[in-house]
């Protein structure tokens, strides 16, 4: 687990790195980023950014987990709080009795589990701080089923790099939520679909009734409302191709801390 301080400095870099480029289009230098060669520098410059922080962090490092005194009195909804679809609506009156989770793409054997199905999987609960690239913390307890346990029943490919997020919730203009990371990060013991905050059943504004928990990475990786996830050898593509919602907007794609 990476040091706090040096967690702040490196959420302080990605505002930053974001900024600048925000900084360069008000100024009229948009060009640039329309170039060929100017987003490859930045691309670049993050995979090297990955390499550098996947080499020095063992694999399987664990985040810190906290004790039931550490846990935050308030947990801040952020982001999108309501998908606001008349098909999670229904979701919401029936308690998600119909919601399912399919895993597809590059496995041997796609399936999908029903909520109930998957709180009858052996679960794991882990009290971890949240930490947002705009700059706030949190502490919760969460419980949900690990995401290895579902990787070892759909097994995936030799092709399969990546796993992408599909979400419930769709931003203004109708594009909707995606979010991914890579396969072997979903063998992390705390790679987890949880289903429960603090003891209580997930509600709503934290991602009802499944959220992706990646407790090494920044808050916007923790993708809300999953309802499917689907392995792939490239992110090509696949929403605006950077492999996420947010990274589409211009946040990086590894935002290991």
């Amino acid at each position: 687990m990476i040091p706090h301080k040096q967690a702040m400095k490196r959420r302080q870099f990605l505002k930053g790195t974001v900024g600048a480029a925000s900084l360069v289009a008000l100024s009229g230098c948009d060009n640039l980023t329309q170039s060929s060669w100017f987003p490859a520098i930045l691309n670049k410059a993050e995979r090297l950014t990955e390499l550098v922080q996947r080499a020095v962090t063992p694999k399987g490092a664990l985040a810190k987990e906290y004790g039931e005194a550490d846990i935050s009195k308030i947990f801040p909804a952020n982001g999108n709080t309501d998908p606001g679809t008349a098909q999670y609506a229904d979701h919401v009156a029936l308690n998600f009795s119909d919601w399912t989770l399919e895993v597809v793409g590059l496995v041997q054997a796609p399936r999908s589990w029903s909520l109930a199905a998957l709180k009858e999987l052996p679960s794991r609960t882990q009290i971890t701080r949240h930490d947002c690239v705009e700059g706030w913390s949190a502490i919760g307890k969460w419980t949900g089923v690990p995401l290895g346990d579902l990787m070892h029943q759909v097994e995936p490919l030799p092709s399969a790099q990546y796993a992408v997020f599909h979400c419930a919730d769709v931003d203004d203009d109708g594009i909707a939520y995606y979010e991914s990371i890579a396969v072997a990060d979903c063998y992390h013991p705390q790679t987890i679909l949880a289903y429960e905050l603090n003891g209580a059943t997930l509600d709503v504004p934290h991602g009802a009734p499944l959220r992706l928990r990646f407790e090494r990475q920044l808050g916007y990786k923790q993708a809300k409302y999953v309802m499917k996830i689907e392995l792939v050898d490239s992110l090509t593509g696949i929403g605006g191709g950077k492999g996420g919602y947010w990274e589409d907007q211009g946040y990086e794609w590894y935002a290991g801390i």
